[in-house]
């Protein structure tokens, strides 16, 4: 393929990514409260607790009190909001204009100060060395070019400054289920997982990662911790139908659908 072509091949991924989350904006799946109002918000934060209560786990909200934090990815603020009320000097970007507005709104409606912007991963409207913590949960892997939004968080955040990152990880029962269903189920044995990920999870060309590429392109950093973390929906049987928590206790954490990555920029 001619070089001058990659340019606008990933422009159209990049608006065929936007356009999804613009059509369901992250975890806001079968929210039935008017949108935007207390009630919204208030639903789409105790969905992502139940789900997810690990978050505060990784993110340590209460450490970030007085410094500057960006959320790349915010979606419709559930963390960012949470960085604010713990104190933090927020700014959120997102790839959607549907998810950035919500995030805004969602700090007005709680009585929080934050920025929040409408830009991409790829190409981050910050100068170099801005914040103490660069923060994304489960975005860069829908990006065209994930090593190059890495390389921009590095860039923006300062030096002694930290990074908290969740990538998909590939070798997760999650993966195997999306194997069984469009893999050996489909006929289709042979398609590479790679492929069957990208276009049946989420947006188009979502990617996942083993823990060694994850260490590769995030080796620019220091003090490199990557850890896997079983997810209910590594135990889901159907939408929205999760196996009940004790029945990960008989799984291994290394089979987790989540993969985070902490660091800190020399």
């Amino acid at each position: 393929m001619p070089v001058t072509n990659l340019k606008p091949m990933r422009q159209k991924e990049k608006e065929s990514v936007k356009q999804y989350w613009d059509n369901m904006p992250c975890g806001t799946g079968n929210i039935t409260y008017p949108e935007g109002s207390l009630e919204y918000f208030e639903a789409i934060a105790e969905k992502r607790n139940r789900l997810e209560p690990f978050i505060v786990e990784y993110a340590q909200f209460n450490r970030w009190a007085g410094k500057k934090v960006l959320e790349v990815g915010c979606g419709v603020g559930s963390d960012l909001l949470r960085f604010a009320q713990a104190g933090a000097h927020v700014v959120g970007i997102d790839l959607s204009p549907k998810s950035a507005f919500l995030a805004k709104s969602r700090l007005h409606t709680y009585n929080c100060r934050g920025d929040v912007f409408v830009a991409d991963a790829e190409n981050l409207p910050f100068e170099k060395d801005e914040f103490e913590l660069t923060y994304s949960w489960g975005v860069l892997h829908h990006t065209p070019n994930p090593e190059r939004a890495i390389r921009e968080i590095y860039r923006v955040t300062k030096s002694g400054g930290e990074i908290c990152i969740m990538l998909y990880h590939r070798h997760s029962l999650v993966a195997l289920q999306l194997y069984l269903l469009f893999g050996v189920l489909a006929f289709r044995p042979f398609q590479g997982l790679g492929d069957i990920i990208a276009n049946h999870h989420e947006s188009p060309g979502t990617k996942a990662y083993s823990v060694a590429e994850a260490r590769q392109i995030f080796s620019a950093f220091r003090e490199l911790e990557i850890m896997v973390r079983l997810t209910p929906y590594d135990l889901r049987y159907k939408r929205d139908k999760y196996l009940p928590r004790w029945a990960g206790k008989l799984i291994p954490q290394r089979l987790g659908w989540f993969m985070v990555i902490r660091g800190r920029k020399p």
